[in-house]
């Protein structure tokens, strides 16, 4: 390893590993994926079987088509964590999404996005307490 490279990884504070992919099925592929990137994600490839979208961290959501039909109210296999989650629950309630109240815990304040397919999809305030991820 040089010095550069060491040094570089002497200030890189992040954990070693990350969750690579997440995948979440829904009815229209191309409509969940616009769902998700007006709510902040990034468009990485979409067609209409399958959207690569970008976190903060770099997971990738994976959006597929499903081959059953979705139950409106079946919560998310994951959350969203925001930096600040009564800004961004004021905005995407003023941009007409469905949002839930928030909820006071005793680790994160959360609320629920209604999504695509009436998917309920938890966002959480950040526990990183400014440490980089």
């Amino acid at each position: 390893m040089s010095l550069s490279e060491t040094i570089a990884k002497e200030k890189d504070t992040r954990p070693p590993v990350a969750i690579g992919h997440v995948r979440l099925y829904v009815s229209n592929v191309l409509e969940a994926s616009e769902f998700f990137i007006k709510i902040g994600l990034r468009p990485i490839a979409q067609s209409e079987q399958v959207a690569v979208l970008e976190l903060r961290g770099g997971t990738h959501l994976v959006l597929r088509t499903s081959p059953e039909a979705i139950a409106p109210g079946t919560k998310t296999p994951f959350d969203l964590m925001v930096d600040d989650v009564f800004a961004t629950r004021e905005a995407f309630s003023e941009w007409g999404l469905t949002v839930s109240e928030i909820e006071t815990g005793r680790i994160h304040n959360t609320f629920t996005l209604t999504g695509p397919d009436g998917y309920l999809l938890p966002l959480t305030s950040s526990h990183t307490d400014g440490r980089e991820v």
